[in-house]
């Protein structure tokens, strides 16, 4: 959801992403799955453009990931907090 934060993305290319990054080969069957979720959970749209179905974030999607990252930013802290002696 991150990525769809900078620009609509297509299935294939979340594919082709998530390969380049982690070197993990998933079906479009996964990938389209988990994008046809987030889009009944409201925290995706997709249209066609192009003869090409593309996914963007909603303003809830933009909410829940802001929250996931501040959740994050959190925890790194307390966990860093039980690690370093300040």
């Amino acid at each position: 959801m991150l990525e769809l934060r900078k620009r609509p993305l297509g299935g294939h290319d979340v594919i082709r992403l998530i390969y380049n990054r982690h070197n993990i080969s998933l079906g479009s069957s996964t990938v389209y799955t988990c994008l046809y979720t987030l889009e009944k959970d409201g925290l995706v749209k997709s249209e066609l453009n192009s003869g090409k179905r593309v996914f963007a974030l909603t303003q809830c999607g933009e909410e829940t990931v802001r929250e996931f990252s501040d959740a994050k930013a959190r925890i790194l802290g307390l966990v860093l907090g039980l690690f370093v002696d300040e």
